[in-house]
């Protein structure tokens, strides 16, 4: 076998990574469709949105809040039925049960909301030609503001 000093070894390894990269770079280049030598146009295809007001303004929110509202409150119920004369031991590992329980209904509620609201995000992007959406608290600059559109998409105005 062929025996590599660590200089020759680092050499190789970083001749290596740069090709590695410069690849990367020509294949995004290639698969973006424009022509970054002759310079590029302002238009951006970074969209944003307010995914907390999108999400806070769902017509199907109300619903799923109010579901877990009386799944919560069925919860109160069950725990002050269930632990009457239990320890305290007893009282905080059901109340930790609970909990969970309470956890894993909450996401089955929210998931649907959640998937509407992407797929509406989805739709607006796709007809706007956007490529990257991005939460507006997660952005400092730039990007195409679609949050009005898809509100109104999703309340069906």
């Amino acid at each position: 076998m062929l025996k590599l000093e660590k200089k020759q070894v680092k050499i190789i390894s970083l001749a290596i990574a740069l090709f590695f990269v410069l690849g990367i770079v020509g294949i995004a280049l290639s698969q973006s469709g424009k022509s970054y030598a002759a310079g590029t146009s302002n238009s951006s295809n970074v969209g944003v949105v307010n995914m907390q007001m999108l999400m806070s303004q769902s017509p199907d929110m109300a619903k799923a809040q109010q579901d877990f509202q009386a799944e919560v409150e069925q919860a109160k119920k069950d725990f002050e039925e269930k632990t009457a004369g239990k320890s305290d031991k007893e009282k905080q590992d059901y109340y930790t049960q609970v909990q969970q329980r309470l956890g894993l209904k909450q996401q089955e509620l929210m998931e649907p909301v959640m998937k509407k609201v992407e797929g509406v995000i989805k739709e607006v992007a796709d007809a706007k030609g956007l490529a990257v959406i991005l939460d507006k608290g997660n952005v400092v600059y730039g990007g195409q503001d679609i949050t009005d559109e898809v509100g109104k998409k999703l309340s069906g105005k």
